[in-house]
Order: C-alpha cells, then structure tokens, then sequence
C-alpha cells in the first residue's frame, strides 16, 4: 500500500507526541513541518529528521501532501482546517474541531464540497482499554446500559504549562480541553447522544500563573472551569459528566464507570491509550472484586493513529474511525452544556454520526485493516 504524505502545522508541545507515535505506522510519511515560527518548525524538523519546515503557505501549496495534522491552538483550529481544504488537502484535527458549532459545520459543509475527509482528536479511544471496553459492552458483559459516569477533575494548568492563558479563554475551560477525550469514549461506547443538560460556573475568577515563564502573571478566567452535565443517550443510557479545573485531588475515583442490567464496567482513562479494564458481574462465580479483563487488541498506540487510520481509510475507501462527524457531535454536547447552564433548558442533540467501526483485535503492528 503506497505511503501517505503527511504535513504537521503547529510545532508546539503535543506535536512531539504527534512525531513520536506516527513512526509507528508505516503508511504515513510526515515530510513537513509548519508553524507561524518558522524557526520553531525548523528546531522540530531537526529534532525528528522531517525533511522540511518552513510557512504555514508553503506547506499548503506542496501538492504532493495529502493529509494535514492540525495541531493548532484551538481558538484556530477551524480557520487553519478551512485553510487545508481550500488547498485540497484532507484534515485531521487536534481538539476540539472547532469552539463553536457555527464554525464546525463550516469545516465539515466544505469538506464534503470538496470531497476531501475532515478528522477530529481525541484519538485515544482507538486504545486497546476503549476498543476493549466497548467491546464488552457490545458483547453484553454488562447487559443493557443503564448509567455511566465520566469525571475529570483538577485544579487547572497554571501550575505546570508555559503559556497557560488560553486555557481560560472562550474555547478553552475544562470542558473544550478536556471533555473531548471523555465525551468521545462515551460516544464510540453507548453510541449516539439524544440531549443533554449542565450546570457550569467559573468558580476562581482569577488565576496567577506559577510555571515559567509567565510566572506572577494574573489571567482572568472568561469561560466555566467548572462543569457538570447529564446526556442521554439513545439507547437510554443516562451519563454524568463531570469536567474541572477548579478542584483538588481527584484521581480517587474511575474516570469513566458503566453501569448495565448485570454487572459494571471501568474504562480506563481516556486521556490515554491502554489503561486496564475490569469487570463485575451479577455472577455467583464473580465474587464481590472488580476483575481486569485480558487485553485482546494491540498495545501501544499514540497520539497520529487517527491519522494513520484516515489514510488507511484514503487508501482503502473506507470510512476514517476518528471522523469530522463524531467530532462535530462532541462538539454539540460540549457547547450543549454551557447553553443548558445558560437558559436553563435541555439542549436536544441534532448532530448525527455513524459510530465508528470498531478496530478488530489481533492486527499486525503499524496496522489498522485486516
């Protein structure tokens, strides 16, 4: 199967991550590097041997690229996808696909115009703890779905991330950095969502920056960094969600618990790839322990398996797992909490998506097609 060539436009702190992992599959070929600072793409390409840096224009005018991985900051996300689709290339997302709905269905309406496919992080649930997990669930391991609970809480990013602010300004907040990875596990496990309903508040209006190199900077906080929400999901699964950036010492609870007719599940966490699933079961042979269940998909992935999925996907024909429309859909859910919290009424979800294929266990490494 030809190689696919990859573009990178954003050299900032995931896109290592992002180099690192696509080495790992054998059909993307990452020949470029882009960045408003040339230099700070130069200093990547040299860290990773990408044979070329340069503009973000000269990147989108090489018509031997085929995908672009938008790892931009979110408040640009969309502009910079829209920019990729105007020069023919297929798009791939960091998250969120974009801050507002209005500016998703921009990017997906000219993809579609355009014939070219539009992807969206997180990718972490192609890990083998999600397609683990919800295999179980389709598999009937718990029975039929009742309640599912998905918790992130911290105290923010002010502590540690050189240029914090952003993470506090409209597009960012707990829910658009963090509530992808949590609302998009749920949805590739329980399927599409019906409504939703939130609560949200900023509650430390403002925040003082202790990381260099801002350190004593002040930010005001201008989007919740406290949210709660329930969806509803069409199978008639009822998740609540809860993200934060004003709380201390959460790691005591499961980031995501299912609930079903016969048994619980825990998925790991979905910020990661391959966290240990267990089980328990209404089953006088279970005893009264949660038990991991063995892996059965391959260990390893990371942050550019939704782009080697895609191209796979380019090369094949068929539909890309980590899809603009699944995307567009947490999207929906994510703006549908704060608009509850708003006006005090159900968000109905219009988004429509089909669920994504699950991956099928035992592939080769680097491999993602039977």
């Amino acid at each position: 199967m030809d190689r696919v060539r990859v573009g990178i436009i954003g050299c900032g702190n995931i896109s290592s991550s992002y180099l690192t992992n696509a080495r790992k599959f054998p059909i993307l070929e990452v020949m470029t590097l882009a960045d408003l600072d040339v230099e700070r793409a130069k200093a990547r390409a040299r860290e990773f041997s990408v044979p070329k840096a340069c503009s973000v224009a000269e990147l989108l005018a090489d018509e031997t690229i085929e995908i672009v991985i938008n790892l931009t900051i979110p408040a640009v996300h969309a502009e910079v996808a829209l920019q990729c689709i105007a020069a023919g290339k297929h798009v791939i997302s960091e998250k969120p696909l974009a801050v507002t709905r209005e500016d998703g269905k921009k990017v997906l309406a000219a993809a579609k115009k355009a014939k070219l496919r539009v992807g969206g992080a997180p990718d972490t649930f192609l890990g083998a703890g999600h397609q683990l997990a919800r295999k179980l669930l389709d598999d009937g391991a718990i029975g039929r779905p009742v309640a599912a609970t998905a918790y992130m809480m911290s105290h923010g990013h002010e502590s540690w991330h050189p240029d914090p602010e952003f993470y506090y300004k409209p597009g960012g907040g707990p829910m658009f950095d963090m509530g992808p990875y949590y609302i998009t596990d749920l949805l590739q496990i329980l399927g599409p969502a019906r409504r939703v309903s939130g609560i949200a508040s900023i509650a430390i209006p403002e925040r003082t920056i202790t990381s260099k190199p801002k350190h004593g900077t002040k930010i005001k906080v201008e989007t919740p960094d406290h949210v709660t929400g329930n969806i509803e999901f069409e199978n008639g699964c009822i998740a609540t969600v809860i993200t934060s950036f004003a709380t201390w010492y959460g790691q005591y609870y499961s980031p995501i618990t299912i609930f079903g007719t016969e048994g619980t599940l825990m998925v790991p966490d979905p910020n990661g790839f391959d966290g240990e699933v267990k089980v328990w079961r209404n089953d006088k042979h279970q005893g009264k322990e949660f038990q991991p269940v063995p892996f059965v998909h391959r260990l390893g992935y990371g942050r550019s398996v939704g782009a080697a999925d895609m191209a796979y996907a380019i090369r094949s024909g068929r539909p890309h797992r980590a899809s603009g429309e699944q995307a567009y859909a947490t999207l929906d859910i994510m703006e549908g909490f704060l608009d509850a919290s708003r006006t005090g009424k159900n968000h109905v979800v219009k988004a429509k998506y089909d669920r994504p294929a699950p991956l099928p266990p035992g592939l080769a490494e680097g491999v993602l097609d039977e």
